[in-house]
């Protein structure tokens, strides 16, 4: 792995998220971004806060903020240049999470669930939403949501713990919950998430794989966040009881693993915050990075020396995650970061966008250079 940055105390820690400047990146700082051979990185779109992404069926890239507005973000003639944006929705409640499904997108605020009818075609003049469900907890501690539609037609909408470490008798909380599409049939799915911001499913077996975020105040190096793989309904993820493969919390690691625990595919860093996942499932890049994993690490707050602001790779064998490495890092230097990556959208011609929340940009990596003997 890549090592960026130089050690200073949490204070400057706590720094890197006041550093750099607000607005659009320059060319000369994604000249900073190191890739593989091969790759490029170049500017997408000018979003302010931009989160989680989603595609319509137009090739509309939309996205969600935590600040009060969607965007959705036009294609254009050519693939790279910075695409026209107009603005779907303001003044909700923290909406960062976006899906799409039959013609209509789905935003999650804190509270509720909405669904813009007919959308692509009413960009200048967007419809009221429809609430499609409003039951979901308004707690704004890990309130804000990344949803998406499975393979099994229902949406999934997870509910962050309302705290760092706590333990709550509502089975909503710490969890991912789905319902169909309309908003009945809501159901917990998955529990002991303690903040997932970030999912997929698998392109071959149909398994949801999921991000967590692990907690706070437990040193640097601990706990780890974590890549799940949750084959079925009714797991469990260890939150708040143990943390990773087998590390129990300082205050109710004591209780022992819960039933049904189900350890994570992989550990990640501790406090890199790993955001946005997915399965790479276009023909663009070399053949070595088909139907792998890719994540966007927001990076830490509070760790003695930050870690994180890139984009990973998790390389899997089989059904299995087998490696983890750095992709695309230079969001950080010299100790304070100047972006920090969101979510990772696949396109349609195979490029990979990325969103970058404190640099209000979309940037999209592709691949021009050729393939190696092992497909690497």
């Amino acid at each position: 792995m890549r090592k960026t940055a130089a050690a200073f105390g949490i204070a400057a820690a706590i720094g890197v998220l006041l550093s750099g400047a607000a607005g659009g990146a320059s060319e000369a700082r994604l000249g900073d971004i190191r890739l593989p051979p091969g790759f490029r990185i170049a500017p997408y779109a000018e979003v302010p806060n931009a989160r989680s992404m989603t595609l319509g069926e137009r090739g509309t890239v939309f996205v969600g903020t935590r600040k009060g507005e969607v965007y959705a973000v036009l294609p254009g003639e050519t693939a790279e240049g910075t695409h026209r944006v107009v603005t779907v929705a303001r003044k909700l409640h923290s909406p960062n999470g976006v899906a799409f499904r039959g013609g209509s997108l789905y935003v999650a605020e804190i509270g509720r669930i909405l669904r813009y009818d007919g959308i692509e075609s009413r960009l200048s003049s967007p419809p009221e939403p429809a609430v499609v469900n409003k039951s979901f907890p308004k707690d704004e501690h890990h309130g804000w949501k990344f949803i998406r539609f499975g393979p099994d037609g229902m949406l999934y909408v997870p509910v962050g713990a309302p705290c760092n470490i706590c333990e709550r008798a509502d089975p909503r909380y710490a969890a991912i919950l789905r319902m169909r599409p309309d908003g009945t049939g809501l159901e917990v799915f998955a529990s002991g998430v303690r903040n997932t911001v970030g999912f997929d499913w698998s392109p071959d077996t149909a398994e949801l794989w999921f991000t967590d975020n692990g907690r706070d105040w437990m040193g640097d190096d601990l706990p780890p966040d974590e890549l799940n793989r949750a084959p079925r309904k009714g797991l469990h993820f260890g939150f708040p009881y143990v943390h990773g493969n087998a590390h129990p919390d300082p205050e109710f690691g004591a209780r022992g693993k819960p039933a049904a625990f189900t350890p994570p595919e992989r550990e990640l860093p501790a406090h890199v915050a790993s955001l946005g996942m997915r399965f790479y499932t276009g023909r663009m890049f070399p053949p070595g990075y088909r139907g792998q994993v890719f994540i966007a690490e927001h990076g830490s707050w509070n760790r003695s020396k930050p870690v994180g602001y890139r984009v990973s790779l998790v390389r899997l064998e089989g059904n299995r995650a087998a490696g983890y490495e750095v992709f695309a890092d230079g969001w950080l230097q010299r100790g304070g970061a100047w972006g920090r990556p969101v979510d990772v959208q696949v396109m349609t011609d195979g490029s990979l966008l990325v969103s970058d929340d404190k640099a209000g940009m979309i940037y999209r990596i592709s691949y021009e250079g050729k393939s190696g003997p092992s497909g690497q």
